[in-house]
């Protein structure tokens, strides 16, 4: 071994090629951060932009299947209207159209009314003569024109357009079914499914991706620069800021131009679905006119009837006659772009980071540290990546999401089409509707944020109150000396922390209920009248005050426990030597020594109690009316409840903030946290 280490040592410097030096050069911080710069923002925009032209070739598909579809629920209302008893009349106009479509087309038609089977083309349908009764098979076709008519009932009903009235599917692959509903005398009566060959929707065609010279053009610009300031094989100090600028510029130069190429890509898309949309409607118009009785309603510049969303609404992209409405179609695009601009803007975001990182030496000392603290950062990566997606990336994504205005009705929508900023906040803050005076007296408004609030620190410090107060003399009475049975008191006064609390909570419940429970049996014994405990606000609030107690006293005990053994005696002996009191030793002595224990302690118990969602929601649930809610129980029944997913979130988030405030105010004025100095 010794040898080989003086082999080594004497070992012969490595030659300093051309090679090498080619090779040193190239790795220059700002050039290969460029690189970096640009190929980041190159490759998630190239995603980006397949993404958002194969959601707009989706999105032109399910307007040509809609338009096919409304045709042909007008088509059918005009040969209904023409020949109401003639069954036969419609399956050949049906077997008519599908001969006229280019494609491998199947079209059923379903009347509501007896649940029957008009007219069909589908292969599986022919088995047995038309017209028939739906089989049992079929039952989910009733259903589905059941739901779509009961959708424009509600529709028309609330004066808003929330559910589909039109349904479209893929029900496999390179096929798209859509579902239309059909009147008669003005009334959904029945609907048209056409199932037509639709190839799958993709952007390319031609998603704008740099060439290989695009992006190593900037880089050997820079690189050119880079010469110029050299000294001693390095850029100098005074010239990393002047490289990082240009390399800024360059970057910032291609991002425009593949940005531009990327709107230019996406307006190419949409004016050419436009056009195949107009078209199609043009040939379907004319084969409606041309086969059935029935008319197009409107004409000239009026919206288009049959290009409509899947809430029956005119797109008012096409009129009536054909017509591209370019306005509207500009105005369409630019809101489609919208979430596309922002994707792209934070590519240019995420390269300048990745430029500024290496050009301005961080990837270097970032390196250099974590080759010498290279085992910490072996320990703690497994806990930091648990802790990302465990918990930043949820935090990160509720605080998102509080900025939208999802509900149940929009999950399928991205977020930055339901981007609605503060108003959440400004709802839920901004209202200061508490109370109002009546004829019959003052009348709470339960579901106001500030009676919540107000609720819930009520709950928070009455509940820290008992538990730190229970706990304290408890503690105190354990740490008597001579105490006899102290290990069996400690295991019985640790047994209601040790049962899972939702089991004692609905124990709890039980003891509180009006007829049956155990307290107003208790209360009957004595002479008393049963109380109806969750129908008031105040007793209501008892009951979970009292379950929370009993749950709460335990930790409290055993903390401060271990913070009186921790006291000296002889501080004890020395003040009953100077003839202190123990009501004076309690206040000088053990009070002030139990302060960095017992301070985190109720800090904990604030955050937890503040957040206690079990007890109220098993023990009372807020009764009566929501008035005994607490904050978190409201941010569930707002999220689970009322399926107001984006005002939970807003809600979770002024929870959070209130206890990052308080934990830190809280944490300063102790200073509990601080080290003891002697």
């Amino acid at each position: 071994m010794s040898e080989l280490a003086h082999l080594w040592a004497a070992r012969r410097p490595v030659a300093d090629t051309p090679a090498r030096r080619a090779l040193r050069y190239l790795m220059q911080p700002a050039a290969l951060g460029l690189l970096l710069a640009l190929l980041a923002a190159a490759l998630l925009g190239n995603w980006f932009y397949a993404q958002a032209a194969t959601s707009l070739v989706t999105e032109q598909q399910s307007r040509i299947a809609i338009l096919e579809g409304s045709a042909l629920a007008e088509f059918v209302s005009g040969t209904i209207a023409a020949s109401p008893e003639d069954d036969a009349a419609l399956q050949a106009a049906i077997a008519g159209w599908v001969e006229r479509s280019p494609g491998d087309d199947y079209i059923r038609v379903v009347r509501l009314g007896g649940a029957r089977l008009l007219a069909s083309t589908h292969p599986a349908d022919l088995k047995g003569d038309l017209p028939r009764r739906l089989t049992r098979d079929e039952k989910w076709l009733f259903d589905l024109g059941q739901e779509l008519r009961a959708a424009a009932d509600t529709n028309r009903a609330e004066g808003v357009f929330r559910k589909p009235q039109i349904e479209v599917t893929r029900p496999a692959a390179g096929r798209i079914r859509v579902t239309v509903p059909y009147l008669v005398d003005g009334e959904i009566t029945g609907f048209v499914q056409h199932d037509a060959p639709k190839a799958a929707a993709s952007g390319a065609t031609g998603p704008p991706v740099p060439t290989l010279l695009v992006l190593l053009l900037p880089v050997a610009a820079l690189l050119l620069v880079a010469l110029a300031f050299k000294r001693g094989g390095e850029p100098s100090r005074g010239a990393r800021w002047t490289l990082f600028l240009i390399a800024f510029g360059l970057f910032s130069a291609v991002w425009y131009y593949y940005s531009t190429r990327a709107v230019s890509g996406l307006e190419a898309l949409d004016a050419a679905g436009n056009i195949q949309v107009a078209q199609s409607y043009q040939e379907l118009r004319a084969r409606v006119i041309g086969e059935s009785a029935g008319t197009i309603t409107g004409g000239g510049s009026a919206p288009n009837p049959w290009d409509v969303d899947v809430f029956q609404r005119p797109r008012g992209l096409i009129t009536a006659d054909g017509r591209i409405d370019q306005d509207a179609s500009r105005r369409a695009l630019a809101s489609f772009q919208q979430p596309v601009a922002r994707a792209l803007w934070g590519n240019w975001v995420l390269g300048a980071v990745i430029l500024a990182f290496f050009a301005l030496g961080a990837a270097r000392k970032l390196r250099e540290t974590v080759s010498e603290y290279k085992y910490a950062y072996m320990y703690v990566t497994p806990a930091m990546v648990g802790m990302l997606i465990l918990v930043f990336f949820p935090f990160i994504y509720g605080i998102t999401l509080s900025f939208t205005g999802q509900t149940i009705f929009n999950t399928n929508q991205p977020l930055t089409e339901l981007w609605v900023g503060l108003q959440n906040y400004i709802d839920i803050i901004g209202n200061f509707d508490v109370a109002k005076r009546t004829a019959e007296g003052w009348a709470i408004n339960y579901q106001n944020f500030y009676w919540t609030l107000f609720i819930t620190v009520c709950w928070t410090v009455s509940n820290v109150s008992v538990g730190v107060g229970l706990g304290m003399l408890l503690a105190l009475a354990l740490n008597t000396p001579g105490l006899r049975f102290k290990p069996i008191y400690r295991v019985l006064l640790i047994l209601p922390w040790a049962i899972p609390n939702y089991i004692t909570a609905l124990i709890w419940k039980a003891l509180f209920h009006q007829q049956f429970g155990a307290i107003n049996q208790a209360i009957q014994m004595f002479g008393g009248e049963p109380v109806a405990w969750f129908d008031g606000v105040f007793s209501s609030f008892i009951t979970g005050l009292a379950t929370n107690g009993w749950l709460s006293f335990p930790f409290m005990m055993v903390v401060i426990l271990g913070g009186l053994q921790s006291i000296s005696a002889d501080m004890y002996e020395a003040a009953t030597v100077e003839g202190a009191t123990r009501r004076q030793q309690f206040w000088r002595i053990t009070l002030p020594l139990l302060k960095p224990t017992l301070v985190p302690a109720v800090i904990l118990s604030v955050v937890w109690t503040f957040n206690m969602f079990n007890v109220i929601y098993l023990v009372s649930g807020g009764e009566p009316a929501g008035a005994n809610e607490i904050l978190i129980t409201k941010a569930y029944k707002i999220a689970f409840e009322e399926y107001r997913y984006a005002y939970s979130a807003a809600y979770s988030t002024v929870i959070f903030l209130i206890l990052l405030v308080y934990g830190v105010f809280q944490t300063r004025v102790t200073r509990a946290t601080e080290a003891v100095h002697t």
